[in-house]
């Protein structure tokens, strides 16, 4: 006769990176995991999938990390998929005509290490780099609280010039935050340029050489080795919270609503507008609500080309001036291949445009049209080139908007019921809405429930990338 496992149960709701990271954490941990995720796979917002109209497996967004993400760098290392990841200590700007600029390391101590290919960009001219230069050091060696005002108002007051903002702030925090400037936190601007300015090493930047989806089913490999299940096109639908246990409805595509089941602790990894349809109509649910109400979300739009020729040499730029802001040359980029017009010669990119509200209401046609005039203003190769194809992506909800005031209505992992908790990148993790941010929501709800399951010395979180060089004196 089989005994009855005394491995603690938890169920996960939410397949992305932060109930990965927790999953894997705790399925490390003695705990017994089974994963609801809706979709029919995993990554969240972070995945890809076999596009019907064009044949060709790709990820929704382009997604990329820095050395600074450390815990999603260990989480990589975790799962297996660090050898995945491919480094580049270089960043290049291109304007409009073609004009390059490169954004490399020298040997001079942090923050200085990159001053000497910054005062070398031809984009921008000596009172640019000088106002610039004054509010980097302002935003690296100074703390900057949430004054309620956007980072737009705070460049007016630093004297930043129109230049300074469109073609180096825009840039570089619209990207990092999808949001426009006007709408960002200062903050988590300062936060963006302080981490990245903490050493040489932090702003290295890894994207991956694998499709998404396959990079994360090495997490659910990982998760189903250590005796955890996960369940596909299930959608938790409620919950209902216990002393000694959590009972939790589903509902699946094929069996529709199913019976409540009962485990001994729920972790709740759902985008934030996502949670509230979930929450019990109980008063101790009150106070999430509220919080929940005062988020917004700012949408990331992808542009898949299709090209019968190589366009570019370059593995991926940042583009200025323009509605596209990066490029990146995926027949590059991919180490696999599929049966696509990149085996012939030719040539796959993906185009990014954070805080794209500007392309939501337009069609695929539109957007397509935009994207091939703006890059044959960049890269000349594309001029004589011919589309073979091409699909449009537009993540609504991508990321949540990092409003100034926003983070007074984070959550925090815990909840008022003692067994269930939040993960998720709009929870309060320290960090914005990055793939760092969640996977440290996932860590930090595991540590959580792992402490409330009775292992005090629980800790999944890793430790920040130490300053180097002249940094070491302003943390």
């Amino acid at each position: 006769m089989t005994q009855p496992s005394t491995q603690p149960t938890v169920a996960i709701a939410g397949g992305g990176l932060a109930g990965l990271a927790a999953a894997c954490a705790l399925a490390d941990s003695g705990f017994r995991i089974t994963l609801f995720e809706r979709r029919p796979y995993l990554g969240g917002r972070a995945s890809s999938y076999e596009h019907p109209g064009t044949g060709e497996v790709i990820d929704n967004c382009q997604h990329v990390l820095f050395r600074v993400c450390t815990n999603l760098v260990e989480f990589y290392r975790r799962i297996g998929v660090a050898d995945k990841i491919r480094w580049y200590d270089e960043m290049t700007f291109i304007e409009p005509g073609g004009r390059t600029s490169i954004m490399r390391a020298s040997p001079l101590p942090a923050p200085l290490h990159t001053a000497p290919s910054f005062l070398r960009f031809p984009f921008l001219n000596a009172k640019d780099k000088f106002v610039i230069s004054r509010a980097i050091a302002a935003l690296t060696l100074t703390r900057q609280p949430d004054t309620g005002r956007s980072f737009l108002h705070w460049c007016h007051q630093h004297r930043q010039t129109n230049n300074a903002i469109e073609r180096f702030w825009k840039p570089i925090l619209v990207s990092a935050l999808s949001e426009d400037l006007d709408l960002i936190s200062i903050s988590y601007a300062a936060q963006v340029v302080r981490e990245s300015m903490k050493s040489p090493e932090a702003r290295h930047m890894g994207v991956p050489s694998i499709p998404l989806t396959d990079l994360y089913n090495r997490a659910g490999d990982y998760i189903r080795a250590r005796g955890g299940d996960i369940r596909f096109r299930t959608t938790l639908e409620a919950f209902s919270p216990e002393p000694s246990h959590v009972g939790i409805r589903v509902a699946d595509r094929r069996d529709k609503e199913r019976d409540e089941e009962h485990f001994d602790y729920l972790i709740l990894a759902l985008p934030f507008d996502s949670l509230d349809r979930v929450l019990p109509e109980t008063p101790e649910a009150t106070p999430l609500r509220d919080k929940l109400a005062h988020f917004e979300s700012s949408p990331i739009t992808g542009i898949h080309l299709w090209f019968d020729r190589q366009i570019s040499e370059l593995d991926h730029a940042v583009l200025l001036d323009r509605t596209i802001q990066w490029m990146f040359n995926k027949s590059r980029l991919l180490s696999t291949r599929g049966a696509s017009s990149t085996e012939a010669g030719g040539s796959y990119i993906e185009l990014v445009v954070s805080a794209s509200k500007s392309l939501i209401e337009r069609s695929r046609t539109e957007i397509v049209e935009l994207a091939l005039k703006e890059v044959r203003e960049f890269f000349p190769g594309a001029r004589a080139a011919n589309l073979a194809k091409s699909t449009v992506i537009k993540e609504i909800h991508a990321t949540y908007s990092p409003r100034p005031g926003i983070e007074a209505y984070r959550a925090q992992q815990v909840t008022p019921w003692p067994r269930v908790f939040l993960a998720g990148d709009w929870t309060a993790t320290g960090w914005p809405a990055t793939m760092e941010g969640a996977v440290r929501s996932g860590y930090l709800a595991a540590e959580a429930l792992a402490r409330t399951a009775g292992t005090k010395s629980a800790r999944f979180l890793s430790a920040d990338m130490p300053a180097s060089g002249l940094m070491r004196l302003f943390t």
